[in-house]
């Protein structure tokens, strides 16, 4: 080798204690160290964080997941007799729930002889606000199947439904006034309860109404104070623009499930076409006129 090669080569340094060129041991040096020899090296602040993170995470789900509750109908050891169900604390009552008047929730009272009894009555006094509240709440609840009437001919009949009861004869004349209160809390028949419809104090409203409806559709010239003067319905339907037959009693349609029904009156009132041939028959009681709008 001569002193030019001499001065190119790369001067290399020996580790005196192990023996290995120094480029050789650099190389060594950058070589990546396995994972637990950088543990070793000082890894270990993120292997705290890391075991921190998981016992935080695994202390919130059993927070959320495993927290002490009572299932529906399943026994517990947190009360003394076992049972997840509590019963009811003595004396008292829930919120919304205190029925003090029985009749007034239920339209019926306990009769002496043990049986519940109707009574024709309410349990408040009738204004004319509880009326108007009853009419609003009849036309909106009622008249499709009872007409604003009553007599049982409402729109449904025309589209093949079964006819309603007609309010005006002599069964339902007859009926206490809790009875309309009770039908429209349980249903009767081919009719629903209105129940979720209807709070209690508008069945009672509505109770009331009907009762005035009757008397609309069955008042006599005794009923209207003296010095009021008093018009037939057909003049009232005629002035109106209206027909005569208006204000006569309804022909049930062909279209209703009670095809034999018989032919309507040709005289009286809108409120005696019996829904039903099977009905009391109504007959016009001798001194009573048509009903008639007051002025």
């Amino acid at each position: 080798m001569n002193d030019r090669d001499q001065g190119s080569a790369t001067p290399t340094s020996t580790n005196r204690s192990s023996g290995t060129p120094a480029g050789i041991r650099d190389q060594k040096a950058r070589v990546p160290r396995p994972f637990s020899a950088s543990l070793r090296m000082g890894g270990k602040p993120l292997l705290l964080a890391s075991a921190s993170a998981l016992l935080l995470l695994a202390g919130c789900r059993q927070d959320m997941q495993n927290q002490p509750r009572m299932f529906p109908q399943r026994g517990t050891t947190f009360f003394a007799d076992g049972r997840g169900a509590r019963p009811q604390v003595v004396n008292t009552i829930a919120r919304g729930q205190l029925h003090e008047d029985d009749y007034f929730y239920t339209g019926v009272v306990q009769g002496a002889n043990g049986y519940r009894e109707e009574r024709d009555q309410l349990p408040f006094p009738v204004t004319l606000e509880v009326l108007k509240r009853g009419q609003e709440r009849f036309n909106v609840y009622c008249t499709p199947c009872h007409s604003r009437v009553g007599n049982g001919l409402g729109e449904i009949v025309q589209r093949g439904y079964k006819p309603a009861a007609n309010l005006h004869d002599q069964v339902r004349m007859a009926q206490p006034l809790s009875h309309y209160f009770y039908v429209m809390t349980h249903g009767y028949g081919a009719m629903p309860d209105y129940s979720a419809q209807l709070a209690p104090e508008d069945r009672w409203a509505v109770a009331a109404y009907i009762r005035a409806l009757q008397l609309s559709q069955n008042a006599n010239m005794a009923d209207v104070p003296a010095g009021t003067q008093v018009e037939s319905l057909k003049d009232v339907a005629q002035g109106q623009g209206l027909p005569a037959s208006y204000a006569q009693p309804w022909a049930l349609p062909q279209t209703a499930i009670y095809a034999n029904q018989a032919p309507a009156r040709g005289e009286g009132t809108p409120a005696m076409g019996p829904a039903n041939t099977a009905d009391p028959k109504q007959v016009a009681t001798p001194g009573k006129t048509a009903p008639g709008a007051a002025k």
